[in-house]
């Protein structure tokens, strides 16, 4: 169960990645070109928050699944010491909760904001920082903090 969790949780981070930022792109581009935030426009910001929540799901499982997670939280002294170790019994699971609560929030506010303007406005500075933290938290090839493979 654990190598299908690795390898579902590894995978949906594309359509994560995808799917904020096409969500951006339409918001840049409805908010610089005064457009009518469309019926499209809001099913491209449901998905978004939609795919995020089930990434979240997906990690949280295989947070409490995973081995190193379990030896980090019973050798916490020494396994602190490793930034590998550190990374992800802590500062991936916090950042990632953080920018899906980015996410959720302007997802949220946004479909909620009157005007079609303040609509893609709140997207655009909600999911644009959720990205950045997101591109921090991923443990990329080139990662200084922890690397895994693109593809698990």
């Amino acid at each position: 169960m654990y190598q299908t969790l690795t390898f579902l949780h590894s995978t949906f981070r594309w359509l994560v990645l995808l799917s904020l930022v096409y969500s951006i792109f339409r918001a840049y581009k409805g908010y610089f070109s005064q457009k009518e935030f469309s019926k499209t426009d809001n099913l491209v910001r449901h998905w978004t928050a939609t795919i995020a929540h089930i990434q979240l799901v997906l990690g949280i499982t295989l947070y409490s699944q995973s081995p190193i997670i379990k030896y980090f939280w019973k050798n916490f002294d020494e396994a602190k010491e490793s930034l590998d170790l550190l990374f992800f019994g802590l500062i991936h699971i916090f950042l990632m909760l953080f920018s899906i609560v980015l996410i959720t929030l302007g997802s949220s506010i946004s479909k909620r904001k009157m005007t079609d303007k303040k609509k893609f406005k709140t997207m655009l500075i909600y999911f644009i920082i959720a990205l950045v933290i997101i591109f921090i938290a991923i443990p990329w090839p080139f990662s200084p903090f922890a690397n895994r493979p693109y593809f698990r």
